[in-house]
This record gives C-alpha cells, sequence and structure tokens, in this order.
C-alpha cells in the first residue's frame, strides 16, 4: 500500500490548476482555480496532489499547466 505514504514524499514539481470544469466529477470543492499545488506522485493520466482538504488526491493532468 505505496499509496498510504504519498503525502510524506517528496514534491516532485508543482502544477497550477487552470480550471475545475469538470465533466463527471465535482472538483472544484477540493481545487482552487489559480492555486499551485504540490505533487506527489504522477502517472501518465493522473497528478496525485495535497488539495483543499489537506489529503491527497489525484486528478486529471488536464485541470493543470505546469509553472
Amino acid at each position: 500500500m505505496i499509496h498510504q505514504d504519498w503525502e510524506n514524499n517528496n514534491t516532485i514539481k508543482q502544477v497550477k490548476c487552470v480550471h475545475t470544469n469538470a465533466k463527471k466529477y465535482k472538483v472544484n470543492s477540493v481545487l482552487s482555480e489559480g492555486r499551485i499545488y504540490d505533487v506527489k506522485n504522477e502517472t501518465d493520466e493522473f497528478y496525485f496532489v495535497i488539495d483543499n482538504t489537506n489529503r491527497i488526491a489525484g486528478f486529471k493532468k488536464e485541470y493543470f499547466e505546469g509553472i
């Protein structure tokens, strides 16, 4: 269960949230447009970041841009 320790991992990079217009899920309650987030892990489709609830969560890369 390696994902349980991701919150303590070093930050890989930082990304900026560019929109929260999700088609299927409600992400505007856990992400803020314009805010910079620390990426703790990354896959081909997702960034795993500490969201506004101070928990780690995976979000599609389309919500972010690199800085």
